[in-house]
């Protein structure tokens, strides 16, 4: 039996202190949440911490888990969090991000159009969804949704 080889994946939505919602403009995916994979010896809630101030120059505190979504046909799990802005200022970093910037939640979500992250973004922003799994494959980004108790 081959050894399983999968990708573990951290993101953020983190807000400022009016409510507004962080996005990085990325190279290849245009405007998404801050986020990326996890090195082997760091937590998951390092790995979202680490990814925003990367990706984004901003320094964050991770308030709550929010669930996990997974791409089982690419063996890809990305766990969510909600965080808030604790200091730093938005800054392009160069091959992570093109623009980076806060946004009222409703034009953040019109921004993201990346298969399924706007999607990942509404169940962090829906507290009653928490702690979620939604699993997915390549072909199909809508996926089944499980709430978890």
């Amino acid at each position: 039996m081959p050894i399983p080889k999968h990708i573990v994946s951290a993101a953020s939505i983190v807000f400022n202190d009016k409510g507004e919602i962080l996005l990085i403009k990325g190279p290849r995916r245009g405007w998404e949440m801050p986020g990326g994979q996890v090195e082997e010896g760091e937590s998951i809630k390092d790995a979202a911490i680490r990814e925003a101030k990367e990706e984004s120059g901003i320094d964050i505190e991770i308030i709550k888990f929010c669930g996990v979504f997974q791409n089982v046909d690419r063996s890809i799990c990305n766990t969510l969090f909600l965080g808030k802005a604790i200091g730093g200022a938005p800054t392009a970093c160069p091959g992570e991000s093109l623009e980076v910037g806060f946004y009222p939640i409703k034009e953040a979500l019109e921004m993201v159009t990346w298969k399924n992250f706007r999607k990942r973004i509404e169940y962090c922003l829906d507290e009653s969804t928490h702690p979620f799994y939604l699993e997915f494959n390549g072909k199909d980004n809508e996926g089944m949704i499980y709430k978890l108790s």
